[in-house]
């Protein structure tokens, strides 16, 4: 867990929104540019208030002073709490709609903040159920990543564990089937069986250029690749992870993915 006595700041209008919905963290103040006409202030500022946050009007010189240099705050500042760890059982145990399953991310090395925060956005908007980081080898959750999420690391639980291997392990265990993402899989993605969709699942990615360390690759029980039709050989990670993770909820979870004319 971390300490509660410390603050972090969050700035931009999709971070500090999502912060003050998700309720999440412990919220000290906001600040908001007083010479600012944007209506979503006032949206950010009615969320400050029926969270009983306490909110200030302040200058832009203000706002700026207090952030680090270039930052791109779009008129507002929310100091808060850091948000909640939560250890590998808890997020097992979390509360899912009747007759789903869970799906979780786990990352092997992920350590560019901008990466982790597009995976977490993805993996949010797939449908995960929480997401496993190593303690070590992953950035901490903060502004870069809340901005890189564009506020979907308020809603997607976190656990940080020691060892993936071993927690893969644990959460095979627990009934999970675990499923790498790996260039060097034999199995195509999108011609691998329904089979190995179904029910609670763990999809891992590894960092870009080194991949799945073999330790990791030991745990998993199917491995599968992303199949490139142009003379690219692989995609970013975040990429990667959109495309996994939306077949997965596409093929695995009974969730219906709906087009816009439907």
């Amino acid at each position: 867990m971390g300490d509660e006595s410390a603050s972090e700041l969050i700035f931009g209008l999709h971070p500090v929104r999502e912060a003050l919905r998700a309720g999440r963290r412990r919220l000290i103040r906001l600040r908001i540019r007083e010479d600012s006409a944007r209506a979503e202030l006032d949206e950010i500022g009615e969320l400050a208030q029926a969270a009983g946050v306490e909110l200030q009007r302040v200058s832009r010189s203000q706002l700026e002073a207090s952030l680090p240099p270039g930052a791109k705050n779009q008129g507002m500042l929310l100091e808060a709490g850091p948000l909640p760890a939560l250890s590998l059982e808890e997020i097992r145990s979390l509360p899912l709609a009747p007759g789903a399953s869970r799906r979780l991310v786990a990352l092997d090395g992920v350590e560019d903040p901008q990466n982790l925060g597009a995976i977490i956005r993805v993996a949010e908007a797939a449908g995960a159920l929480g997401l496993v980081l190593t303690a070590r080898r992953a950035p901490p959750l903060g502004a870069a990543v809340a901005r890189a999420s564009a506020g979907a690391v308020e809603h997607l639980p976190v656990s940080r564990v020691a060892n993936l291997r071993r927690a893969l392990e644990q959460l095979k265990k627990g009934g999970f089937w675990v499923i790498g993402a790996d260039t060097r899989a034999g199995d195509d993605l999108f011609q691998s069986a329904d089979r190995i969709w179904q029910g609670d699942l763990v999809v891992v990615l590894g960092a870009e250029g080194r991949g799945l360390r073999r330790g990791v690759v030991d745990s998993l029980d199917h491995r599968v690749r992303i199949p490139m039709a142009g003379r690219v050989g692989s995609l970013n990670v975040a990429s990667a992870a959109a495309v996994v993770l939306f077949e997965a909820l596409r093929r695995g979870s009974g969730i219906e993915v709906k087009s816009p004319r439907s």
